[in-house]
C-alpha cells in the first residue's frame, strides 16, 4: 500500500562501488534475488547488526569479517539462512568462497547478507549458480536494480542520495535499503547499504553508522519483532582527492555526517512507509522525559500497542488506548495531572483526563489522514524522542498468515 511512497529518486553513483543483480530462482522462478556488491580496494566497512540472540548465519559471518579488508558483498534474497545451526553457517561460508573463487579475492574479503524465510536451508547451489551472471552484472549505475532485488514483502524499492561540495570536490552518499514486517530494529528483515566514496578512518566511520542508525533505523517499528537477520552498513571507498576525515569534527566530518543521516533516515522511513498492510504513516513524538529511555518506553509502547494500531487502521480517535499505554509504559513515579496528550494539533487529553476543547469530530478528522502524529508531553524534563510506525491493517494480518505459502 505504501503510504506515501513514490519512485526512486535519482540516486547518484559512488566512485569505487558497483552492483550487480542476477535470477537464482529461490523462491519463485526468474526472481531477481541475488545481489553482488563490489567496493574499491581499500575500502573502509562498518556495520551495525541484530540484537536478536537467534541472529542468522550471514550476521555470525559479517560480524568476523567486517572489520577487516572487504571487497564484495553478497545478498540473497527468499531464505533468511536463520535457525539453521552449523550447516547454516557452513552454506553461508560456502557462498563467500564460491564467490571468491570467481573474483580471486580471499574468502574473508567477502561479507554474506540473506533475508527472507527463516528455518529453512540455504539453497546453496541456487546462489552459486547466479553468482557468475551477478558478477557479469556490475555496474556503478545498477543502484535502483539492487534495491528492487534485495526486496522480500516489500511492494515498492526504498533508496535515498545525496551529494554536496566541499574544497572543489564533490562527495556523494547514495544508499539502499530493504524491510517491510518483522520490523523493530536493534540494529528488522532489515537490510540497509549505504556508500559514500569520502575517505574515512574505521573508528570514525563505525561510529557514524552507529550514531546514524540510532536515529533513524533503531526508531522505527511495524510489528515489535526484531529480525534475526538486520543490518546495517556503510561504506567508505575513499575514492575522493580529499584527505581522510580520522576524528568527528571539522567541517567536511558535519557535511558528511548530515548527508548519512539524511539518507539512513529516508530510507528508514521509508520502510515504515512500505509496511506491511500500512494505510498509515504514524509519528510518535514523546516530549518531557526525565531521560530518553523513559521517551523511548512511551513511544514504544503507543507504537507497539495493538489496540492503538487497529484504531489507527479503523481511523478511530479512540484516545483511552493512547493513554493506557503510556501508563503502562513503565515511567516511574509518572503524574498524569502534568500530561498533554495530541493527535495532530489537536489536544484530546490534558491533566489526567479529557481534554475541555476536544470534541470526536475533532479527533476522527486527523484520524482520517494518511500522515497522523501523536504528541505525549511528559512534563518531567527536557529530552524528547520520535518513532514512526504504522497501523495494523487485515492485509498484514493476510501476508504473515501466507508468508510461507
Amino acid at each position: 500500500m505504501a503510504v506515501g511512497l513514490g519512485p526512486l529518486p535519482t540516486l547518484h553513483p559512488v566512485a569505487g562501488f558497483e552492483l550487480g543483480i542476477a535470477s537464482a530462482g529461490i523462491k519463485r522462478p526468474g526472481r531477481k534475488d541475488v545481489v553482488v556488491m563490489r567496493c574499491a580496494e581499500g575500502s573502509r566497512v562498518a556495520a551495525v547488526t541484530t540484537t536478536n540472540a537467534f541472529c542468522a548465519a550471514p550476521v555470525l559471518v559479517t560480524r568476523e569479517r567486517v572489520q577487516g579488508d572487504v571487497r564484495y558483498l553478497l545478498t540473497n534474497t527468499g531464505n533468511a539462512n536463520a535457525g539453521t545451526g552449523a550447516e547454516g553457517l557452513a552454506n553461508a561460508r560456502r557462498t563467500c568462497a564460491a564467490l571468491a573463487g570467481l573474483t580471486g579475492v580471499p574468502e574473508t574479503a567477502i561479507l554474506p547478507f540473506s533475508t527472507g524465510v527463516i528455518g529453512e536451508p540455504l539453497p546453496v547451489e541456487k546462489i552459486e549458480s547466479a553468482l557468475q551472471a551477478a558478477l557479469d552484472d556490475l555496474a556503478p549505475e545498477h543502484w535502483a536494480e539492487a534495491a528492487t532485488g534485495i526486496m522480500t514483502t516489500d511492494t515498492l524499492p526504498k533508496g535515498a542520495s545525496r551529494q554536496f561540495r566541499h574544497a572543489g570536490e564533490t562527495i556523494t552518499v547514495t544508499g539502499i535499503s530493504k524491510g517491510a514486517g518483522m520490523i523493530r530494529p536493534n540494529m528488522a528483515t532489515m537490510l540497509g547499504y549505504i556508500a559514500t566514496d569520502a575517505k574515512v578512518a574505521r573508528d570514525v566511520l563505525q561510529n557514524l553508522v552507529l550514531d546514524a542508525a540510532n536515529k533513524s533505523f533503531n526508531r522505527i517499528t511495524i510489528d515489535g519483532d526484531t529480525s534475526t537477520n538486520d543490518c546495517c552498513l556503510l561504506i567508505a571507498t575513499g575514492q575522493t582527492n580529499l584527505a581522510e576525515i580520522t576524528e568527528a569534527s571539522g567541517e567536511l566530518y558535519t557535511q558528511l555526517r548530515q548527508a548519512v543521516f539524511e539518507v539512513c533516515m529516508e530510507v528508514a522511513q521509508a520502510i515504515v512507509r512500505d509496511g506491511e498492510g500500512a494505510t498509515k504513516f504514524v509519528t510518535v513524538q514523546v516530549n518531557g522525559g526525565g531521560n530518553h529511555q523513559e521517551c523511548l518506553d512511551v513511544g514504544y509502547a503507543v507504537a507497539h500497542s495493538p489496540l492503538i494500531k487497529t484504531a489507527l487502521f479503523a481511523s478511530d480517535p479512540n484516545w483511552g488506548r493512547i493513554l493506557a499505554a503510556v501508563g503502562y509504559a513503565g515511567v516511574p513515579d509518572l503524574d498524569v495531572s502534568k500530561i498533554d496528550v495530541f493527535l495532530g494539533d489537536v489536544c484530546i487529553a490534558s491533566q489526567g483526563g479529557r481534554a475541555a476543547s476536544y470534541t470526536e469530530a475533532q479527533g476522527a478528522a486527523v484520524m482520517q489522514q494518511e500522515e497522523i502524529s501523536i504528541r505525549i508531553e511528559l512534563g518531567r524534563g527536557t529530552c524528547s524522542e520520535t518513532i514512526w510506525t504504522t497501523d495494523l491493517s487485515h492485509e498484514y494480518v493476510r501476508i504473515n498468515a501466507e508468508y510461507r505459502s
